[in-house]
């Protein structure tokens, strides 16, 4: 017997033959040499995927960043506050702020970056929703305990979306518009109150600024509370006290931010340097 191939062989007839009480080799043909190989099983998405992903991962994503904005909404409006006390009052808030230098730019920034994954998010929910429901419910009705369905909850992706045009058109307006040259204390700087005054004594901007802020309002009305409630920080013994402190404060936001353009237009701001409507009323007259 000899050995060839890796199997055993023996002499008959002069001849090799395979031993027959083996197994012999299988046939080796093309479609064996080329059969391609299993392919890997796909590598599992990290857990913060995952999280992301799933619906309570974007309803707390949803709620950092919406109320991280609501914080900055609320430090905006202070700041445009400060209008009453004075034009260099008001640019001099805003001349610090610029000397932030690039802070300032990665603060703006991250305020861009959370608005647009906010926005994100909220649509992906929203189309989530209209997915697993495609037709509405004729009423909406509370079963078992009080139910926080509201018109502002409702209407989140329509306010959402009309907050996000405003945002565009008001970078523009005031970040990219007309540079006045002030003097601060001896310093160039930028003369900020005088654009945000000839701005706001324009009836038609300030009617739709008005709207706008109203609407910001009842975004918040929601969104608020909402958000604390995405990251579990409310449970059932101070929700409904959450739930009107939410809309005590998205009320005060709304109107800190429409009293100003109103006082501007009939003239309350003082020493602006501008003539009011009224003030060119009582000159006409």
């Amino acid at each position: 017997m000899e050995v060839g191939r890796g199997r055993d062989y023996e002499l008959v007839g002069g001849r090799l033959a395979p031993d027959p009480g083996l197994t012999p080799d299988p046939p080796i043909t093309m479609t064996n040499m080329l059969k391609a190989p299993e392919p890997s099983p796909p590598s599992p998405a990290s857990p913060l995927w995952r999280f992301y992903r799933s619906p309570i991962g974007k309803k707390v994503v949803s709620g950092v960043t919406g109320l991280g904005l609501a914080i900055f909404v609320l430090v905006h409006m202070l700041g445009n506050l400060l209008l009453f006390a004075g034009s260099e009052a008001y640019n001099s808030y805003a001349h610090h702020l610029e000397n932030w230098g690039v802070l300032l730019y990665a603060i703006e920034a991250v305020l861009v970056g959370a608005v647009l994954f906010h926005g994100a998010v909220g649509l992906e929910i929203f189309v989530g929703r209209l997915r697993a429901r495609p037709q509405g419910y004729r009423q909406y009705q509370s079963v078992g305990g009080s139910s926080y369905q509201s018109f502002s909850s409702r209407t989140m992706i329509l306010t959402g979306t009309v907050l996000a045009v405003f945002l565009i058109v008001h970078l523009w307006t005031f970040k990219f518009g007309t540079y006045y040259p002030a003097q601060l204390n001896g310093e160039p700087a930028r003369d900020l109150a005088r654009l945000v005054v000839e701005v706001f004594q324009k009836l038609p901007y300030t009617l739709g600024y008005s709207v706008v802020l109203l609407l910001l309002g009842l975004h918040l009305r929601h969104g608020l509370w909402s958000g604390l409630q995405s990251l579990g920080t409310l449970h059932s013994g101070i929700r409904p006290i959450a739930y009107g402190l939410s809309a005590i404060l998205a009320a005060a936001i709304a109107l800190g931010f429409v009293i100003l353009p109103w006082a501007i237009y009939w003239g309350v701001v003082p020493d602006t340097g501008a003539a009011s409507p009224l003030a060119v009323i009582a000159t006409d007259t």
